[in-house]
């Protein structure tokens, strides 16, 4: 009986965890569980998320640009990227919203004791004085806006600025629907060979995600145990709580309304880009995978998911939102900052 790469992925993060486990509590500090992790399961799960990795750039350009050329009509462009945009900010304001009530509800950094809190804090210390502080700040108001627009679209994507990368892309497939001319015309053609070629290049690599998935879990359980869990379980719980709610309510509420979907169909259909979500902590990562379930799965309009997945990707982050916030109260409830 064939095994769904789902079940596959499932199966592979609960024995990388649970030998990861199993290792750290029988061979804790081993030179030979270190060798094992430094010179096996570590590069193993490094090298599946590099090859994923390698796939962002070309695949967010192919899809965007094939896209937006495919919706025809740029007057499509701007009602499907308006309703993105409100969508975007209305899901992102209820994740935050959600994620502040629940830890100022439940309160998960209150209640440490102080001579464990205040060997933490030591340690904490410790390790700050070797951080550096030459970090420029973040970008903000009219200078992000002004470095969305790249002045070298490769320089950009060599240098992972996925938002530039992202305003070039959206540019290209705008000029290749207003140039209807033979040349545009076959390079558009090109650029769905890219698509389709890397698309070929991700199923490859997604095939060896269970033992990507097992490499990954093995070398963090390996070198942390379960002890990071006991130690802040309340934090964790709180996070985890806040995504489940925005995940199975917000969610199921949204695809039901607004899509006119089955939310069990939804949930069914997206379990690969799911576990993927899971195991690499990373959206560009993942983006991938949500494409191929996004067409293959829930046969949804390519270029509808094309563009929506590509921009949301980077732009509707609603987990990170969610995350940031209990993050942030958490730390100044544990050092009783007042907020």
């Amino acid at each position: 009986m064939r095994i769904a790469l789902h079940t596959k992925m499932l199966i592979g993060g609960a024995a990388g965890a649970a030998g990861g486990v199993l290792a750290h509590l029988t061979l804790r500090d081993s030179p030979a569980l270190d060798a094992f992790v430094r010179y096996g399961t570590q590069p193993i799960g490094q090298v599946f998320l590099r090859l994923l990795f390698m796939l962002v750039i070309p695949l967010i350009f192919s899809a965007l640009v094939m896209g937006v050329a495919g919706l025809g009509d740029l007057r499509r462009l701007g009602r499907i990227g308006l309703k993105t945009l409100i969508y975007t900010v209305v899901v992102s304001s209820i994740a935050v919203v959600l994620g502040v009530l629940l830890v100022n509800t439940l309160r998960p950094g209150e209640g440490l004791p102080p001579a464990q809190r205040a060997a933490l804090t030591a340690s904490a210390a410790e390790r700050a004085a070797s951080l550096t502080t030459t970090t420029s700040a973040p970008r903000t108001g009219i200078q992000f806006l002004v470095h969305l627009v790249p002045d070298n679209p490769l320089r950009a994507a060599v240098e992972g600025d996925m938002l530039a990368v992202m305003f070039f892309s959206l540019l290209a497939g705008i000029g290749l629907t207003l140039a209807s001319t033979d040349a545009s015309r076959r390079l558009l053609e090109v650029i769905e060979g890219l698509y389709d070629l890397t698309m070929t290049l991700i199923q490859m690599v997604i095939a060896l995600a269970p033992v990507g998935v097992a490499a990954l879990l093995f070398t963090v359980t390996a070198q942390l145990g379960y002890s990071v869990l006991v130690q802040l379980a309340r934090y964790v719980g709180v996070v985890v709580l806040g995504l489940l709610l925005h995940q199975f309510v917000v969610y199921s509420l949204s695809v039901k309304l607004l899509g006119g979907m089955s939310p069990v169909r939804f949930f069914r259909g997206i379990s690969d880009a799911m576990l993927t979500a899971f195991s690499t902590s990373s959206s560009s990562a993942t983006l991938p995978t949500a494409l191929k379930v996004a067409e293959e799965n829930l046969r949804l309009p390519p270029h509808i998911s094309r563009f929506v997945l590509t921009i949301g990707s980077t732009a509707n982050q609603n987990g990170t939102a969610l995350f940031e916030g209990v993050t942030v109260l958490f730390l100044a409830q544990f050092y009783g900052v007042p907020l």
